[in-house]
Protein backbone atom coordinates (compact mmCIF):
# COMPACT_ATOMS: atom_id res chain seq x y z
CA UNK A 1 0.00 0.00 0.00
CA UNK A 2 3.17 2.58 0.84
CA UNK A 3 4.43 1.42 -2.34
CA UNK A 4 1.59 2.05 -4.38
CA UNK A 5 0.94 5.41 -2.52
CA UNK A 6 4.23 6.54 -3.34
CA UNK A 7 3.31 5.66 -7.16
CA UNK A 8 0.43 7.73 -7.32
CA UNK A 9 2.65 10.88 -5.45
CA UNK A 10 5.09 10.43 -8.10
CA UNK A 11 2.76 10.08 -11.15
CA UNK A 12 1.08 13.11 -9.81
CA UNK A 13 4.35 15.29 -9.51
CA UNK A 14 5.45 14.01 -13.07
CA UNK A 15 1.77 15.28 -13.71
CA UNK A 16 2.34 18.59 -12.18
CA UNK A 17 6.02 18.95 -13.63
CA UNK A 18 4.95 18.59 -17.63
CA UNK A 19 1.97 21.13 -17.06
CA UNK A 20 4.62 23.76 -15.18
CA UNK A 21 7.17 23.34 -18.16
CA UNK A 22 4.75 23.35 -21.07
CA UNK A 23 3.86 27.26 -20.20
CA UNK A 24 7.26 28.60 -20.55
CA UNK A 25 8.38 26.06 -23.49
CA UNK A 26 4.88 26.67 -25.57
CA UNK A 27 5.84 30.49 -25.05
CA UNK A 28 9.47 29.77 -26.02
CA UNK A 29 8.04 27.86 -29.26
CA UNK A 30 5.94 31.18 -30.25
CA UNK A 31 8.60 33.18 -29.72
CA UNK A 32 11.53 31.43 -31.64
CA UNK A 33 8.88 30.85 -34.66
CA UNK A 34 7.49 34.44 -34.81
CA UNK A 35 11.42 36.03 -34.56
CA UNK A 36 12.21 33.82 -37.81
CA UNK A 37 9.19 34.82 -39.91
CA UNK A 38 9.57 38.99 -39.11
CA UNK A 39 12.62 41.07 -40.08
CA UNK A 40 11.71 44.76 -37.77
CA UNK A 41 14.47 44.93 -36.01
CA UNK A 42 12.56 46.13 -32.93
CA UNK A 43 10.36 43.46 -32.68
CA UNK A 44 13.11 40.80 -32.75
CA UNK A 45 15.10 42.82 -29.99
CA UNK A 46 11.28 42.31 -28.21
CA UNK A 47 11.03 38.65 -28.70
CA UNK A 48 14.58 38.29 -28.06
CA UNK A 49 13.93 39.45 -24.73
CA UNK A 50 11.04 37.15 -24.57
CA UNK A 51 13.30 33.76 -24.97
CA UNK A 52 15.74 35.05 -22.40
CA UNK A 53 13.18 35.10 -19.83
CA UNK A 54 11.44 31.68 -21.05
CA UNK A 55 15.13 30.42 -20.99
CA UNK A 56 15.42 31.47 -17.33
CA UNK A 57 12.00 30.61 -15.99
CA UNK A 58 13.08 26.95 -17.20
CA UNK A 59 16.13 26.79 -15.34
CA UNK A 60 14.80 28.12 -12.72
CA UNK A 61 11.86 25.55 -12.78
CA UNK A 62 14.10 22.86 -13.30
CA UNK A 63 16.48 23.55 -10.71
CA UNK A 64 13.64 23.68 -8.20
CA UNK A 65 12.37 20.55 -9.39
CA UNK A 66 15.30 18.60 -9.38
CA UNK A 67 15.52 20.07 -5.46
CA UNK A 68 12.30 18.66 -4.37
CA UNK A 69 12.66 15.10 -6.43
CA UNK A 70 15.80 14.35 -4.32
CA UNK A 71 14.52 15.40 -1.15
CA UNK A 72 12.77 12.58 0.48
CA UNK A 73 15.74 10.09 -0.20
CA UNK A 74 18.11 13.28 1.58
CA UNK A 75 16.17 13.75 4.07
CA UNK A 76 16.04 9.73 5.00
CA UNK A 77 19.80 9.22 4.86
CA UNK A 78 21.48 12.19 5.99
CA UNK A 79 22.67 12.43 10.10
CA UNK A 80 21.16 15.50 11.86
CA UNK A 81 22.82 17.28 13.75
CA UNK A 82 22.22 19.88 16.67
CA UNK A 83 21.08 23.57 15.25
CA UNK A 84 21.23 26.37 17.62
CA UNK A 85 17.95 28.26 15.82
CA UNK A 86 18.56 31.27 17.98
CA UNK A 87 22.27 31.44 16.60
CA UNK A 88 21.20 31.00 13.22
CA UNK A 89 18.13 33.37 13.34
CA UNK A 90 20.17 36.36 13.75
CA UNK A 91 22.81 35.84 11.27
CA UNK A 92 20.23 35.64 8.80
CA UNK A 93 18.77 38.48 9.57
CA UNK A 94 22.36 40.27 9.87
CA UNK A 95 22.37 38.85 5.98
CA UNK A 96 19.42 39.74 4.99
CA UNK A 97 19.78 43.36 6.52
CA UNK A 98 23.04 43.82 4.60
CA UNK A 99 21.79 42.51 1.47
CA UNK A 100 18.46 43.83 1.23
CA UNK A 101 18.82 47.52 1.20
CA UNK A 102 17.31 47.94 -2.17
CA UNK A 103 14.27 46.22 -1.21
CA UNK A 104 13.65 49.05 1.59
CA UNK A 105 12.75 46.64 4.35
CA UNK A 106 13.83 46.86 8.14
CA UNK A 107 13.50 43.50 10.28
CA UNK A 108 12.84 43.12 13.61
CA UNK A 109 14.73 39.97 15.89
CA UNK A 110 12.34 39.01 18.84
CA UNK A 111 14.12 36.43 20.74
CA UNK A 112 13.00 35.16 24.01
CA UNK A 113 14.75 35.14 26.70
CA UNK A 114 15.86 31.11 27.34
CA UNK A 115 19.47 30.33 26.50
CA UNK A 116 18.62 27.30 24.46
CA UNK A 117 16.76 27.17 21.41
CA UNK A 118 18.37 23.47 19.99
CA UNK A 119 16.56 21.03 17.46
CA UNK A 120 18.05 18.20 15.65
CA UNK A 121 18.23 18.49 12.28
CA UNK A 122 20.31 19.45 8.79
CA UNK A 123 21.05 23.14 9.14
CA UNK A 124 21.56 23.80 5.29
CA UNK A 125 17.61 22.52 5.24
CA UNK A 126 16.51 24.37 7.45
CA UNK A 127 18.48 27.58 6.71
CA UNK A 128 16.94 26.84 3.26
CA UNK A 129 12.89 27.47 4.91
CA UNK A 130 14.00 30.40 6.78
CA UNK A 131 15.23 32.16 3.66
CA UNK A 132 12.42 31.15 1.66
CA UNK A 133 10.07 32.66 4.00
CA UNK A 134 12.05 35.78 4.64
CA UNK A 135 12.14 36.15 1.04
CA UNK A 136 8.74 35.27 0.45
CA UNK A 137 8.17 38.26 3.11
CA UNK A 138 10.17 40.97 1.63
CA UNK A 139 9.06 40.37 -1.73
CA UNK A 140 5.40 41.22 -0.13
CA UNK A 141 6.50 44.11 1.85
CA UNK A 142 5.28 47.46 1.17
CA UNK A 143 8.19 50.24 0.75
CA UNK A 144 9.84 50.78 4.60
CA UNK A 145 7.83 47.58 6.04
CA UNK A 146 8.52 46.15 8.76
CA UNK A 147 9.40 42.37 9.00
CA UNK A 148 9.79 40.58 12.01
CA UNK A 149 11.52 37.35 12.94
CA UNK A 150 10.58 35.64 16.58
CA UNK A 151 11.46 32.65 18.16
CA UNK A 152 10.65 30.85 21.32
CA UNK A 153 11.14 27.56 23.89
CA UNK A 154 7.49 26.00 23.77
CA UNK A 155 6.99 23.02 25.64
CA UNK A 156 9.04 20.85 23.93
CA UNK A 157 9.57 22.60 21.06
CA UNK A 158 10.93 25.93 19.16
CA UNK A 159 8.63 27.88 17.70
CA UNK A 160 10.23 30.14 14.88
CA UNK A 161 7.50 33.22 13.47
CA UNK A 162 8.36 35.26 10.59
CA UNK A 163 5.65 38.26 10.37
CA UNK A 164 5.09 40.82 7.62
CA UNK A 165 3.23 44.15 6.70
CA UNK A 166 2.08 42.95 3.19
CA UNK A 167 -1.45 42.19 1.56
CA UNK A 168 -1.71 39.13 3.82
CA UNK A 169 -2.92 35.80 1.99
CA UNK A 170 -6.53 35.53 -0.07
CA UNK A 171 -8.63 34.33 2.08
CA UNK A 172 -9.48 30.56 1.85
CA UNK A 173 -5.34 30.07 0.77
CA UNK A 174 -3.71 29.71 3.63
CA UNK A 175 -3.65 25.65 2.85
CA UNK A 176 -3.15 26.01 -0.80
CA UNK A 177 -0.10 28.48 -0.87
CA UNK A 178 1.78 25.25 0.27
CA UNK A 179 0.83 22.92 -2.70
CA UNK A 180 2.76 22.48 -5.57
CA UNK A 181 3.32 25.19 -8.09
CA UNK A 182 0.92 27.48 -6.84
CA UNK A 183 1.20 31.08 -7.58
CA UNK A 184 0.22 33.91 -5.69
CA UNK A 185 2.74 36.62 -5.98
CA UNK A 186 2.95 40.35 -5.48
CA UNK A 187 0.97 42.13 -8.35
CA UNK A 188 4.52 44.34 -9.54
CA UNK A 189 6.69 41.22 -9.57
CA UNK A 190 7.97 39.83 -12.95
CA UNK A 191 6.05 36.93 -14.10
CA UNK A 192 8.04 33.52 -13.76
CA UNK A 193 10.22 35.14 -10.95
CA UNK A 194 9.19 32.35 -8.54
CA UNK A 195 8.70 28.60 -9.54
CA UNK A 196 5.84 28.18 -7.03
CA UNK A 197 7.79 24.88 -5.04
CA UNK A 198 9.55 27.55 -2.01
CA UNK A 199 6.83 26.92 0.50
CA UNK A 200 5.70 23.22 -1.31
CA UNK A 201 9.44 22.59 -0.48
CA UNK A 202 10.06 24.09 2.93
CA UNK A 203 6.78 22.20 3.99
CA UNK A 204 8.30 18.74 3.49
CA UNK A 205 11.63 19.74 5.18
CA UNK A 206 9.61 21.33 8.16
CA UNK A 207 7.76 17.80 8.24
CA UNK A 208 10.21 15.33 7.77
CA UNK A 209 12.03 17.34 10.82
CA UNK A 210 9.15 16.34 12.84
CA UNK A 211 7.98 19.62 12.75
CA UNK A 212 5.02 21.51 11.11
CA UNK A 213 4.41 24.71 9.38
CA UNK A 214 0.74 27.50 9.61
CA UNK A 215 0.38 30.25 7.15
CA UNK A 216 -2.21 32.80 8.29
CA UNK A 217 -2.94 36.60 8.15
CA UNK A 218 -2.48 38.63 11.18
CA UNK A 219 -5.37 40.94 12.38
CA UNK A 220 -6.41 44.00 13.83
CA UNK A 221 -8.55 44.15 16.52
CA UNK A 222 -11.38 45.40 13.30
CA UNK A 223 -10.34 42.57 12.02
CA UNK A 224 -8.64 44.07 9.34
CA UNK A 225 -5.25 42.25 7.16
CA UNK A 226 -2.55 43.80 8.94
CA UNK A 227 0.43 41.30 7.20
CA UNK A 228 1.17 37.58 6.74
CA UNK A 229 2.26 35.43 9.41
CA UNK A 230 4.28 32.00 8.90
CA UNK A 231 4.46 29.75 11.86
CA UNK A 232 7.21 26.96 12.25
CA UNK A 233 7.40 24.32 15.34
CA UNK A 234 9.99 21.81 15.71
CA UNK A 235 10.89 18.92 18.69
CA UNK A 236 13.76 21.03 21.06
CA UNK A 237 16.81 18.70 21.90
Amino acid sequence: EALWDRMDAIERFAADVSHEIKNPLTSLLSAVETAARIKDPEQQKKLVAIIQDDIKRLDRLITDIADASRLDSELSRAKMEPIDLGRLLTKMREMHTATTNGDNVLFEMKLSNETRMVVMGLEDRIIQVLRNLIANAVSFSPPGGTITLKAKSQDSAVVVIVEDEGPGIPEGSENNIFNRFYQERPINEKFGTHSGLGLSISKQIIETHGGWILAENRLSEQGEVMGARFTVQLPAT
